[in-house]
C-alpha cells in the first residue's frame, strides 16, 4: 500500500536517510522508533510527499507519491504534526472543517455535508463537546485529538446512513502522525492512544506514527521499525524487535542500561 524503497535523503549535503526500505500494508499500525535526529520526521514527510527522495522511491499503491495529483493525495494521506501553531484564533469546529479542503473545488466553501463530516470526526475523537471552544484554550491532549479529527475529516469520503451518522473512510486511507504523544502527560497520552487504537481496531484505518517512547509503541503497534543513524536497524513485531541488544544499538547505550527501558 505504502512502500519506501531504498530511499536516500539529506539536507545541504548532510545525509539523513540512507537506503531506507519499509512496507506498510492496508490496515497496518506501524511505529517508527528512534532517538532525536534519527530521521523519523524526515521519513514521515517523504511518505506524505512533502519531500522528494534524492534517490529511491516512495510509492502509494503502484505509483510514486509525487505523481498523485495533490488534492487526490490529500484525500488518501493525512498528516498530524507533532505541534500545531495557528496564526488566528480558530474554533474547534473550524479546525475540523479545515480537513475538508481537498474535497472542495476552486472558490468553493464548506457546505452542510462538510459540516456534518467535521462534527462526526469530532465525535469519533471524543471532542464534539468542544466544537465551539477556541482551539488555543484547549489542553494539549484535547488539541491533539482535535487535529486528529481534522485529519479524519480530510480522509472521509462521506457519512454512513442513519440512525447514527458516522464517518466513511476509504480502505486506502493512511494517517501519518509525528510524535503524537510528545510533551503530553500520562493522562493525555492515554487519551490519544485510546483514540488511535479505536480508529485502527474498529475502522481498520492504516496508521503510521513516529515516536521515541518504547512502551507506547509496544502497546499500540503491530509492527515497529527501529530507525537509527538514518538506517533501518530492525523491523517486525515489538516482542521480536524490542530486545535489550537492539534498543542498546538504537540509542547507542549498553544493554544493561537498555533493559529498564523495555516494555514489561
Amino acid at each position: 500500500m505504502l512502500t519506501v524503497r531504498d530511499v536516500h535523503f539529506g539536507y545541504g549535503g548532510a545525509p539523513v536517510l540512507q537506503g531506507v526500505t519499509l512496507s506498510v500494508r492496508r490496515g497496518d499500525l506501524v511505529g517508527i522508533l528512534g532517538p532525536n535526529g534519527s530521521g523519523k520526521t524526515t521519513l514521515l514527510r517523504l511518505m506524505a510527499g512533502a519531500l522528494v527522495p534524492q534517490s529511491g522511491q516512495v510509492l502509494l499503491g503502484q505509483q510514486p507519491v509525487g505523481r498523485h495529483a495533490r488534492r487526490a493525495l490529500a484525500r488518501r494521506l493525512a498528516v498530524v504534526p507533532q505541534e500545531t501553531h495557528l496564526a488566528f484564533d480558530y474554533s474547534v469546529i473550524e479546525i475540523a472543517l479545515m480537513g475538508r479542503y481537498p474535497h472542495l473545488g476552486a472558490f468553493e466553501v464548506e457546505g452542510a455535508a462538510d459540516l456534518a463530516i467535521a462534527r462526526a470526526a469530532l465525535a469519533l475523537t471524543g471532542t464534539a463537546h468542544l466544537a465551539d471552544r477556541p482551539f488555543d484554550t484547549l489542553s494539549g491532549g484535547e488539541k491533539q485529538r482535535v487535529v486528529i479529527a481534522s485529519a479524519l475529516a480530510q480522509l472521509a469520503d462521506g457519512l454512513t446512513g442513519t440512525p447514527a451518522a458516522d464517518l466513511r473512510v476509504g480502505d486506502d486511507a493512511v494517517l501519518l502522525l509525528d510524535e503524537p504523544t510528545a510533551s503530553l502527560d500520562i493522562r493525555y497520552q492515554l487519551e490519544v492512544a485510546s483514540v488511535l487504537g479505536r480508529l485502527h481496531d474498529e475502522r481498520r484505518l492504516t496508521i503510521v506514527l513516529s515516536t521515541h517512547d518504547l512502551r507506547f509503541a509496544a502497546s499500540m503497534c503491530a509492527t515497529v521499525v527501529l530507525l537509527g543513524r538514518g538506517r533501518v536497524l530492525s523491523a517486525g513485531p515489538p516482542r521480536e524487535v524490542l530486545t535489550a541488544e537492539r534498543v542498546a544499538e538504537l540509542y547507542e547505550i549498553d544493554a544493561g542500561r537498555a533493559a529498564p527501558l523495555l516494555p514489561v
